[in-house]
């Protein structure tokens, strides 16, 4: 198995700081928008952004909140993988916000399906953007694209790519891993 850096700590810094720019030149006061990051990665990755955007670029009207897709999936309960499912912690109402979903990696598109779905539990929200630090535009199985990216990565399909985050992994990085076994 080949693993080679494709970020670290300091693009991704400087990739995050971009992603909050365009955040707040899009929704600038964020009054009427929420940012959700979905679980579990994607957390990680809204966790850093509402730093920024709080405490980095002082706007504080933003919701942000945790969105749980595991019971929406269309592979929950299929084969023998037992899914684990996460905290949803949602403490405004989406009905009429314009919402920005936040995922670290967009490989398939089926986890953001899954969290367009979920995401209707809580309201109808005026309009759903997304946003993903990496998108794997090859791969796709669904007609998703992101709003806002970090970077964009053309991965065949024996590759995969990790986001390792300090918070959980010790180190910020982006890897790409040959799976040489096939």
């Amino acid at each position: 198995m080949g693993k080679r850096i494709l970020l670290n700590a300091e693009e991704i810094n400087i990739i995050l700081n971009r992603l909050a720019c365009q955040l707040i030149e899009k929704h600038d006061d964020f009054k009427d928008t929420a940012i959700i990051g979905i679980q579990p990665r994607g957390v990680y990755l809204s966790d850093r952004l509402e730093k920024l955007i709080t405490a980095d670029y002082g706007l504080k009207k933003a919701d942000f909140g945790k969105l749980d897709i595991t019971f929406f999936r269309d592979d929950f309960m299929r084969g023998n993988k037992v899914l684990k499912a996460n905290k949803t912690d949602i403490n405004f109402i989406v009905e009429d916000k314009n919402v920005v979903l936040v995922d670290d990696v967009l490989y398939t598109g089926r986890s953001i399906r899954s969290a367009l779905t979920a995401i209707q539990s809580f309201g109808r929200p005026r309009s759903i953007e997304l946003l993903t630090l990496i998108d794997r535009r090859f791969s796709r199985h669904l007609p998703i694209q992101p709003d806002y990216k970090g970077r964009q990565v053309d991965a065949i399909n024996d590759e995969r790519v990790i986001v390792s985050w300090k918070e959980n992994d010790g180190e910020d990085a982006v890897y790409i891993i040959q799976d040489n076994n096939g």
